[in-house]
């Protein structure tokens, strides 16, 4: 079982890196959001999931250990294989995926590709009560809203190679670390989709 990885990343493309350890390359198959945080020739460290089927073995890797346990629960439920699963998380955080089904919203699950609404209801029913540790929290006290997120600098340098000017991508993850519910308990790519979520309506510093 191959748990974790850490090594560099040689290659990253669409949803799939390339990540050599000790003259090894792993192809792991992160989220896209995932994916725009590595750069070539960076360090990096994914907790991992090493799916084994008979014509193939599959390498899925993630930001965080909530986001992997999160994806095994999600694949013990019946009809969402591995890929459905990492497009769960590419769409939601553990968190929201908890709350979601915690208030019974299947419908959160609908809007993911790949899962129906009969698949989106056994998610909801299958989980219930499986995802409280994962359920949104209130921050820590001595974490303030507006306090600095260690993925904060990678997430800027996503956001500019993406096209974004500087500023204005700095911008997005202040205003994304200092308004988003849960920020404190955010991997990188949920943060990520934060920022890009406030610079999407005015299609801020291209």
């Amino acid at each position: 079982m191959i748990a974790s990885l850490r090594g560099t990343c040689i290659d990253v493309a669409g949803s799939t890196a390339v990540v050599e350890v000790g003259g090894v390359g792993y192809a792991v198959t992160v989220t896209p959001a995932h994916a725009l945080t590595m750069r070539h020739g960076s360090e990096v460290f994914l907790r991992t999931a090493l799916i084994v089927r008979d014509d193939a073995f599959e390498l899925f890797g993630f930001d965080s250990t909530d986001a992997l346990r999160v994806f095994d629960l999600l694949r013990s439920v019946s009809g969402v294989g591995p890929k459905s699963a990492l497009g769960v998380l590419a769409h939601m955080t553990p968190a929201q995926i908890a709350n979601a089904v915690a208030n019974d919203d299947d419908a959160a699950f609908r809007k993911v590709s790949g899962i129906g609404p009969k698949t989106a209801k056994l998610i909801a029913v299958a989980l219930a009560g499986k995802l409280v540790a994962f359920e949104t929290a209130a921050v820590p006290l001595g974490v303030a809203a507006g306090a600095a997120h260690p993925a904060s600098e990678d997430v800027v340098i996503a956001l500019i190679g993406l096209g974004w000017r500087e500023d204005a991508a700095r911008s997005a993850v202040d205003d994304a670390v200092a308004t988003e519910p849960g920020v404190a308990q955010m991997g990188t790519q949920a943060l990520l989709r934060a920022a890009l979520g406030s610079l999407r309506p005015a299609g801020a510093g291209r």
